[in-house]
C-alpha cells in the first residue's frame, strides 16, 4: 500500500458523513507505518473504544470505512478466527466488526459484519511480522503471496457487500 496522508484518510470514507470523517481519530504514526507490508490500514480509536477504521485501495481510489465492534468480549478460554486473513486468537483477538453499508442503506441502518483481527494486523501477520498472542496460523500450501491474495480479496468481498 502507498503512504497515505492524513487528508487522505479523512476523504476516503464512505459510510460516515464528511464531519464525522473532520472529527474521527487519525493515527499519529503514518510516518512509521510499513507500508509496503499492509494491504490496508486499520485502526482502532484511542477515544472511542468500540470503533475501528479501515482505508484500502480499491478500483484505483481510496475507501474507507467506519467499523464498531461491541466493548463486551468473551472470555480468554475461546479461540476465533479471523475471515480476513485466517489467523487464530484466543478470547478477544478476533471481534465481530460492523460497518453501516454505504448510501441509502446505510442511512435505513442496514450493515454488514465480519470476524476480524480485532487490533486489524491482518496483513502483518499473514506476512509473518506480527504473531498472535496466543494464537497462531495454520500451516498452508498457499504461498504467502496467495495468502496476501486472499485476504485482499476478503476485504473486497467485505466491500462489496457494504455496497462500495
Amino acid at each position: 500500500m502507498r503512504p497515505l496522508t492524513e487528508p487522505d484518510i479523512r476523504t476516503s470514507f464512505v459510510n460516515c458523513s464528511k464531519g464525522e470523517a473532520k472529527r474521527l481519530s487519525v493515527p499519529r504514526d503514518l510516518d512509521e507505518r510499513p507500508w509496503d507490508a499492509l494491504d490496508f490500514l486499520g485502526w482502532r480509536d484511542p477515544g472511542a473504544p468500540d470503533r475501528s477504521y479501515v482505508v484500502t485501495e480499491r478500483d484505483g481510489r481510496l475507501v474507507g470505512v467506519t467499523l464498531r465492534f461491541p466493548s463486551a468480549q468473551r472470555g480468554f478460554l475461546h479461540r476465533s478466527m479471523c475471515s480476513l486473513c485466517l489467523t487464530t486468537h484466543p478470547g478477544s483477538g478476533v471481534s465481530l466488526m460492523t460497518a453501516r453499508k454505504a448510501g441509502a442503506a446505510g442511512r435505513e441502518g442496514n450493515s454488514v459484519g465480519l470476524y476480524m483481527c480485532t487490533d486489524l494486523a491482518c496483513s502483518l501477520y499473514v506476512r509473518g511480522k506480527k504473531v498472535p498472542q496466543g494464537g497462531g496460523r495454520f500451516q498452508e500450501s498457499l504461498t504467502v503471496e496467495e495468502q496476501i491474495a486472499r485476504t485482499v480479496d476478503n476485504l473486497s468481498g467485505f466491500l462489496d457487500k457494504l455496497g462500495v
